[in-house]
């Protein structure tokens, strides 16, 4: 009896593995932005899509370029950004399937409480950028080609200034994500632009508070994007489509507007119906 029933067992366990490994497999990979990550975003939302799906979403935290690039070399599965532009080429050189809009909230200039710049309290940022660089104070920017550098470069070029001829010790170039530029920002009582999500998470703010903010050139909307698998075909389509399908649904909207910090929302969600 032994005998016979070993091999059934063997069946079994082998079946039992099996499962297992589809199991683990049950994943994708989401290329974002940091501020989705440091802002803890991800951490409010990601579990009640876990839960629903019984997929496990790992996140690729970059600045939003850098992110790009991870899911046109195939090492994502689906890409969550902010910089429409970067987003809509990405599509164009048939690197993505399609683009859907997910949520927006707002960028903000960060400044020290003494306000050398003497912009605090202002809603044009590109006149405050002019008196920042005017007064030469000091200023970070994340240089990471990220959306939110892609967004402060844009607004330089609106100022007029040549930024690469104006540029001097008054202004850093970071090549770091959000939450260690804020803390850069902190340490030298400069000005940042910074979204207004991973403001709200961050701690470590000493003598920053915002300087600027209301400029409708400071509008930051975010935008997801299935990784195109004619590309690469490895990539999981049906798994990556149940997450875009369901952060743009009433219940993935509704867990993006659920998210606060101190009754603030930082994310309102606005996927088409």
């Amino acid at each position: 009896m032994a005998r016979l029933l070993r091999p059934l067992l063997l069946t079994f366990a082998c079946l039992l593995g099996l499962a297992g490994a589809q199991a683990e497999d049950k994943f994708i990979i989401v290329s974002s932005t940091t501020s989705t990550e440091q802002s803890g975003l991800f951490g409010h939302i990601l579990p009640a899509f876990e839960q629903q799906s019984g997929i496990k979403v790992r996140v690729v935290a970059l600045g939003t370029g850098q992110a790009l690039d991870t899911a046109r070399r195939g090492d994502a599965d689906v890409v969550f950004v902010h910089d429409r532009a970067a987003e809509e080429k990405f599509v164009a050189e048939g690197f993505g399937v399609e683009r859907k809009e997910v949520m927006y909230n707002d960028f903000i200039l960060i400044g020290p409480k003494t306000d050398p710049a003497k912009v605090a309290g202002g809603r044009d940022i590109v006149e405050a950028l002019k008196k920042v660089e005017t007064a030469k104070a000091p200023f970070v920017s994340r240089g990471d080609k990220s959306g939110t550098h892609a967004a402060e470069l844009r607004l330089w070029k609106a100022t007029g200034i040549d930024l690469e001829q104006a540029k001097g010790p008054w202004y850093r170039d970071s090549g770091s994500g959000m939450g260690p530029a804020l803390n850069m920002a902190a340490s030298l009582g400069a000005y940042i632009l910074a979204d207004r999500g991973t403001w709200l998470s961050f701690k470590n703010r000493q003598d920053l508070t915002i300087a600027v903010e209301g400029d409708k050139r400071l509008f930051n909307q975010y935008g997801v994007i299935l990784v195109n698998p004619a590309r690469h075909p490895h990539v999981k389509r049906e798994l990556g489509q149940q997450f875009i399908d369901w952060i743009v649904s009433p219940a993935g909207q509704k867990a993006i507007a659920d998210y606060k910090i101190d009754g603030e929302q930082l994310f309102f969600p606005n996927a088409a119906r």
